[in-house]
């Protein structure tokens, strides 16, 4: 499903599921050659197990989101966490400036 993409944005959580699967899918996109960035979700101090992954291998971390009950109750009433936090919007915008630079090489 990626086939063609000119940039793979990997989505994963801090667990050694996430980071098994992350391993996976990094293999998969370097062999395809598509530029590509990683986006931690429910980021935590306590395991950095992905972002160690990451800079072990020269991978940029796009985007750390925390694990927050402010955010998974918005996002349960269907409220983006851009479209109430100015902060989040900016750190959106942040990735897809990223993106957008990534998807250039």
């Amino acid at each position: 499903s990626v086939g063609g993409c000119d940039y793979c944005i990997l989505v994963t959580e801090p667990t050694p599921f996430g980071l098994h699967d992350l391993k996976i899918a990094v293999q998969l996109i370097k062999n395809m050659e598509i530029p590509f960035g990683v986006v931690v979700n429910k980021a935590s101090q306590d395991n950095q197990s992905v972002q160690e992954f990451c800079k072990e291998n020269i991978i940029e971390v796009l985007l750390e989101i925390p694990y927050s009950k402010e955010i998974a109750q918005a996002y349960s009433k269907g409220i983006l966490p851009v479209e109430n936090n100015g902060d989040w919007k900016s750190k959106f915008e942040k990735l897809y400036q990223k993106v957008e630079r990534g998807a250039g090489k």
